[in-house]
């Protein structure tokens, strides 16, 4: 499902590790714990160094097949952007999980999952401060 889209929406940029397809906020990881590596010039984050030793294996098939991953801002699902109900709300394009909830909720504070999803306010996530492979 894909709803007219504004050529001045802004998108949402969210981190997720290219070798398993995990949200890193949905993680609960911060920027200050992700394991990077680079390919052709570009760096590309992950959620543990496993991962990103995994990667560095095989980058491109790694990358394509997280190439179309997109993250509902509001329950944090990962999915390919083809099974998402794309939306603007708010001046933001975002890609919903399909749940109807999804956008209702994020509609009553557009800023609060931006923030949360671009990785600018402090998350738990589903690992909370301990048990992630991150801390591990």
């Amino acid at each position: 499902m894909t709803t007219d889209v504004s050529s001045s929406a802004k998108s949402i940029s969210t981190a997720i590790c290219r070798a398993c397809g995990c949200s890193l906020v949905r993680l609960g990881i911060g920027a200050d714990q992700w394991a990077k590596s680079g390919y052709e010039g570009k760096e590309y984050y992950f959620c543990c160094q496993g991962c990103a030793d995994l990667f560095e294996q095989e980058p491109a098939k790694h990358l394509q097949e997280t190439n179309d991953l997109v993250v509902c801002p509001t329950c944090l699902a990962e999915k390919p952007a083809q099974w998402t109900a794309r939306m603007e709300i708010a001046g933001w394009e975002a890609f919903f999980c399909r749940c109807p909830c999804c956008p209702d909720l994020f509609r009553k504070d557009p800023e609060r999952y931006v923030k949360r999803l671009q990785g600018e306010t402090p998350y738990e996530g589903i690992f909370g401060l301990a048990g992630s492979c991150s801390t591990e």
